[in-house]
């Protein structure tokens, strides 16, 4: 097996174990309640979701329900409506330091968002040590790097466990400008078909606003919805259980 295609496959790797903490865990799960994890899974995505995504379950699964609260309004946390598709990148991370900061703080217009959530801030951000799963992963790759002389191989690594900014980027920019609707919402919700393709079925945000209690985002026959054949593999398992079992 080639060098490239095996850097390939570690990229894809890593890019798959972070979608499906988000796409499945994060906001199937957790944000819209459309899937169950069993006990154990769930404890599993707590105390390690932080590490693997570098991102906090309870302030992503706020400020996702904010975004749904006030969906391209002047008050969602990352309308390309209101800031433009390149704001984006910035605005995301300045949202959510908010949102972190809030719970933390417990104001209520943050802390109303998450009442049913029954895990506090990961103790990461409560020391104010986000860094640490950033750090570690960019460790795992300078030792995969040195230890086998491949550096492309470490970059694809890294690439892929911190692909969430642009995935995020693709999902909250693209498919809230370009697309087709399939549903009038009140939003300027998209299906970005690309978006899907690359993002596990999230490009497909007009079906998920008008709809966001469902597991499943694509609803016509030629929407690839990934991020639904991992929960369908799950429930198979034994891992999830989907609205309706």
């Amino acid at each position: 097996m080639s060098y490239f295609l095996i850097s390939f496959l570690t990229f894809l790797c890593a890019y798959t174990l972070n979608i499906l903490y988000v796409t499945v865990f994060y906001h199937r799960a957790f944000a819209h309640r459309a899937i169950t994890l069993h006990p154990l899974l769930k404890t599993v995505v707590v105390h390690t979701g932080n590490w693997v995504t570098g991102l906090d379950p309870k302030a992503w699964v706020c400020m996702h329900r904010l975004h749904h609260e006030y969906s391209d309004t002047p008050k969602d946390p990352h309308s390309p409506v209101t800031n433009g598709i390149w704001k984006i990148f910035s605005l995301q991370l300045y949202s959510y330091k908010r949102v972190i900061l809030g719970l933390q703080l417990q104001k209520p217009y943050y802390t109303s968002m998450v009442e049913d959530i029954d895990f506090p801030v990961n103790p990461l951000n409560r020391m104010r040590l986000w860094f640490l799963p950033y750090l570690l992963h960019f460790a795992i790759a300078i030792a995969i790097a040195l230890s086998f002389h491949a550096w492309f191989l470490a970059a694809c690594y890294w690439l892929g466990m911190m692909s969430h900014p642009l995935q995020g980027w693709m999902v909250n920019a693209l498919a809230h400008r370009f697309g087709y609707r399939n549903f009038a919402t009140s939003d300027n919700s998209r299906n970005n078909t690309l978006v899907a393709w690359l993002v596990f079925g999230e490009g497909y945000q007009n079906n998920h606003h008008y709809n966001p209690g469902s597991a499943k985002f694509s609803v016509k026959p030629l929407e690839l919805d990934l991020g639904f054949g991992i929960c369908l593999i799950l429930s198979r398992l034994g891992l999830v259980k989907l609205d309706g079992d």
